[in-house]
């Protein structure tokens, strides 16, 4: 699969200010944001359900508007992002169009952002996502977790210059869930592809992250902003070492402090 990106411009800096969002009822999601992601680094946002982490995702994705404040990718905004086919978002749920295979899902991807047609890096996502042999398999006859690893090579296949992950592997069981987590930063990661993740996994986010932020309940605010120094690539026995867990009790107890709980409360 071809290593270079679609498009001539670097991976972008994401820049929020002053950015809120409030629903019908005046119910506050996010508190006034000021926060920077860093261009071609892998960011992970964790914090307890509902706290608004989905929602900032789909503010930058383009696919809601801020209540107030404003945000910035690489310059432009989410709608132009979205309009030049560089952002690529993997949700909870896969919405792999029922009709159409595992293969031509993924294929259409490609050419909703009008880029070449490449059978080649297709088949080569459909093997590394552990989906050999299902090319050719509709929706309808593939598990909850296979659906989403199809899902997550459908964002893959345009190699953009912003990705983001809303529970990628929330679906697939936990053997399945660390081999991605090792192997799939290795597509992004040589791009330089500014990469957001959204986790309830702690371990996830230390495995697959440059940086953490922890937010607050709702009204989310951040309550730690936490490097991750561990070098790369991240093999999987990497999560047994004294230094992952030091970061992950670090982020759990951040989890807790923010949440006014006990840090044996906090998420996993």
């Amino acid at each position: 699969m071809a290593a270079e990106q679609p498009f001539g411009d670097p991976p972008p800096q994401i820049t929020c200010a002053g950015l809120s969002k409030s629903f019908a009822g005046g119910m506050q999601v996010l508190a006034p944001l000021d926060l920077t992601i860093a261009a071609g680094r892998t960011t992970a946002l964790v914090g307890p359900s509902g706290c608004g982490k989905s929602t900032l995702l789909r503010l930058i994705a383009g696919l809601a508007e801020p209540s107030a404040g404003s945000i910035g990718i690489g310059g432009v905004s989410p709608a132009q992002m979205r309009r030049s086919g560089a952002i690529s978002m993997a949700f909870q749920d896969p919405s792999l169009l029922p009709w159409r295979t595992v293969r031509s899902n993924i294929a259409l991807a490609q050419k909703l952002v009008r880029q070449p047609a490449d059978p080649a890096a297709v088949d080569h996502l459909i093997d590394l996502v552990g989906l050999t042999g299902f090319g050719d398999t509709r929706p309808a006859a593939l598990s909850g977790g296979m659906r989403q690893r199809a899902a997550i090579a459908r964002a893959l296949i345009t190699r953009p210059r912003l990705l983001l992950l809303d529970e990628p592997f929330g679906a697939v069981d936990e053997l399945t869930r660390r081999q991605l987590a090792q192997e799939l930063p290795r597509l992004w990661e040589p791009q330089g592809t500014t990469t957001l993740l959204v986790t309830h996994s702690v371990d996830e986010a230390v495995l697959l992250a440059d940086r953490v932020l922890v937010l607050s309940p709702r009204p989310a605010r951040v309550v730690a902003d936490i490097a991750i120094t561990l070098p790369r690539p991240r093999e999987p026995l990497v999560i047994h070492r004294a230094e992952f867990r030091e970061l992950a009790a670090e982020i759990s107890a951040a989890l807790a402090e923010g949440a006014g709980q006990p840090p044996s409360q906090a998420a996993e």
